[in-house]
């Protein structure tokens, strides 16, 4: 068979499927080409990649949430102490919210008893405390005592103080109370044993004269008394005061309280002359604890009858308020002046002292009605005027009854009709309204 073998020219081109390549272009080029395209896509990934993987990590935080970093800053922000971080030129770098308050930074600008401590951390390098106590208390808040502590913090060359700061009003107060109760007691039972001591002196010298034997031995049984019952009261208080809300408190009857509270004061009150009338009884029920109960109320009742003029009445009333029953205890003795009112459920506090110790009051009956009342999560409130008398009103939950009969409308006081109510607090015998 006869071949033909034609020569080709030069500007021929073949055709390979779709695929077009010009016969001149040779297969080392072709390769060349390749590895070119190859490296541009390379570049092009590797700038892409790095956009592309920042894109995700933001991804996968947004929906994990907080990093580490914004958790740091969160607490510190929120942090009930107040922290600040300060430099060896005094330049604050970094300050809380909290830090402000206390004054620990005013206007960007470290305190200057707190700079004396960063100094002395800087210098020594170690911690140091400091106080920024104010000097004069703000008004309507007290004293407020700040107490803090200074920190080396180093980072490189440079020496950074962080400094912590909280505010201690609250221990410094409890620490003051503490400091007075303690002058109290050892005052006030000073005076009945030194009482008690002259008058064994006296007895022993009058062991031949039995009049005075029996008025001696008279006044050193009420001094041993007054002492005993002191004794009594500063133990119930201080089990009230260390002791949470009353955990599991019971239905209470209104009326057994306040029948047992006049039962335990009427001895004092037919010595003093004094009337001790109350209202109709309810039936209301209160939770609580009897036995305190009784105690706190008869305490009022027995603190009207002290500070009531002789021949005059002291009322005791019920009524439903809010939730609450209020239980009254009014009198119509000398009152009490408005600027010890604030004061009259401290300890040891007397409006008129040579009553209370003519009396036989120790000065904490209304301290121990006042923790009565918070355990039982009440209060005692008080009304007074100088010349006209005074209303002290414990207030402890109702207990909510199904009974519709037994039911009080709020606000009505008991054992009147709703028509002719008196407000809480105000009832009097014989039909006497008060004035206020």
């Amino acid at each position: 068979m006869a071949c033909d073998l034609r020569e080709t020219s030069p500007s021929d081109t073949r055709s390979v499927g779709l695929r077009s390549y010009d016969s001149r272009v040779s297969v080392p080029q072709a390769v060349l080409l390749a590895v070119l395209a190859a490296i541009v896509g390379l570049a092009v990934g590797g700038l892409l990649i790095p956009y592309v993987n920042a894109r995700q990590a933001q991804r996968r935080e947004a929906e994990s949430g907080l990093t580490m970093s914004q958790v740091l800053d969160l607490i510190v922000l929120t942090s009930e102490s107040g922290i600040a971080v300060v430099d060896e030129y005094r330049d604050v770098v970094l300050v809380n919210p909290r830090a402000e308050e206390l004054g620990v930074v005013r206007n960007r600008l470290l305190d200057e008893r707190a700079w004396a401590a960063v100094e002395k951390v800087i210098a020594e390098g170690e911690d140091v405390e400091f106080d920024l106590t104010l000097k004069n208390p703000v008004p309507g808040r007290g004293r407020i005592a700040v107490r803090g502590v200074a920190r080396p913090l180093s980072r490189g060359e440079s020496n950074f103080v962080v400094l912590f700061a909280d505010d201690d009003s609250e221990t410094a107060r409890m620490e003051a109370t503490r400091r007075d109760f303690v002058a109290n007691v050892s005052h006030e039972l000073k005076t009945p044993v030194g009482a008690m001591s002259l008058l064994a002196e006296a007895l022993l010298e009058s062991a031949d004269d039995p009049d005075s034997v029996r008025h001696f031995g008279n006044r050193l049984l009420a001094e041993s008394g007054r002492m005993g019952k002191m004794v009594t009261e500063l133990i119930a208080l201080s089990r009230l005061q260390g002791a949470e809300k009353l955990p599991q408190l019971e239905a209470v009857e209104v009326d057994v309280v306040v029948n047992a509270a006049i039962e335990r004061s009427r001895t004092a009150a037919e010595a003093a002359g004094i009337t001790v009338s109350t209202d109709s009884n309810s039936g209301l029920e209160i939770f609580g604890d009897e036995p305190l109960l009784v105690t706190a109320l008869s305490n009022l009742v027995e603190n009207a009858i002290n500070y009531s003029p002789r021949g005059s009445h002291v009322s005791v009333s019920r009524a439903v308020r809010n939730g609450h029953v209020n239980i009254a205890v009014t009198d119509r003795g000398i009152g009490i002046a408005k600027e010890d009112q604030e004061r009259v459920f401290e300890r040891f506090f007397r409006a008129d002292k040579a009553r209370s110790r003519a009396t036989g009051g120790t000065g904490l009956g209304l301290a121990i009605v006042k923790h009565v009342a918070a355990n039982h999560n009440g209060e005692i409130t008080l009304w007074s005027k100088l010349g006209t008398g005074s209303t002290f009103t414990l207030r402890i939950p109702a207990v909510e009854t199904e009974d519709p009969d037994k039911r009080t409308p709020p606000g009505t006081p008991v054992g009147k009709k709703e028509n002719g109510s008196r407000p809480a607090g105000r009832a009097r015998p014989n039909g006497v309204e008060a004035t206020r």
